[in-house]
């Protein structure tokens, strides 16, 4: 009874040892494997590329002419977003109208001729959002703008407000004054004057009785009329009393 139970045992044993090199070579084979693979792959074959990729990195299929091969990134390509699991990390295609995206459901970037609004894609704008060709997203507006470019500088105001820099205002700040017109804020223009000319020579009024007594007159120009509310414009005229000199005596008349 006792050599059978010790032939078993010694089976038992090589068995293990049996199980022990098989898990030893297949080892070095995997080791030898990732070595011979991109940076990135855990395993790998030279027809499909990577096949499984480290912790934290995205399993991605490129096109490789007409085949597919699997390559390892730490953030997906354009048009792709990362989906994690506890088994592989892989990259996932965008839907057709969205040119990146954050996942499936919410978009970052259209194509042209599409606009971002919210996440999705939109062929046009919402009401009282404006369509921005350049960044291909619709642009909400701030309150009181019907159109913009971005949502801090409008182009078109509502009907009842008026325009100025970019922004749309209930009254104009100073400075400017409202036209009704144009409904815009314009700058508040002050009147300008010139320079005032030389007096004028003693001229006597008829009006005037007082022998030898007269006016003498000065002008300037106005350069800048004033604008509506703008400061007015100061006396351009001025009229001062004078005393007509006597005209020299003719000398021929002596003789």
């Amino acid at each position: 009874m006792r050599i059978p139970s010790l032939i078993w045992i010694l089976h038992i044993v090589n068995l293990i040892r049996g199980l022990e090199n098989t898990k030893i070579l297949r080892y070095r084979r995997s080791s030898s494997v990732s070595r011979l693979c991109p940076a990135g792959c855990v395993t790998c074959s030279s027809l499909n590329g990577c096949l499984s990729c480290k912790p934290r990195l995205f399993f991605h299929l490129e096109l490789d002419g007409m085949r597919q091969r699997g390559i390892c990134l730490s953030s997906c390509p354009r048009g792709h977003y990362g989906m994690r699991s506890p088994h592989i990390s892989t990259c996932k295609r965008c839907k057709e109208d969205c040119a990146a995206c954050f996942s499936e459901n919410f978009c970052t970037r259209c194509h042209p001729g599409h606009f971002l609004f919210r996440g999705k894609c939109e062929n046009s704008c919402p009401n009282g959002v404006t369509a921005n060709a350049a960044l291909r997203e619709c642009t909400e507006c701030s309150i009181g703008c019907e159109a913009c470019v971005r949502r801090n500088v409008c182009v078109r105001c509502r009907a009842d407000l008026y325009f100025l820099h970019g922004q749309c205002h209930h009254t104009c700040p100073r400075e400017f004054e409202p036209d009704v017109q144009l409904m815009q804020c314009l700058p508040r223009v002050h009147c300008e004057v010139g320079e005032w000319t030389d007096w004028s020579p003693c001229v006597r009024r008829r009006s005037t009785r007082a022998y030898r007594r007269g006016e003498e007159t000065r002008t300037r120009q106005v350069l800048q009329p004033p604008s509506v509310s703008g400061d007015p414009c100061p006396h351009v005229s001025e009229i001062r009393k004078c005393v007509i000199k006597k005209r020299p005596k003719n000398p021929s008349r002596l003789y």
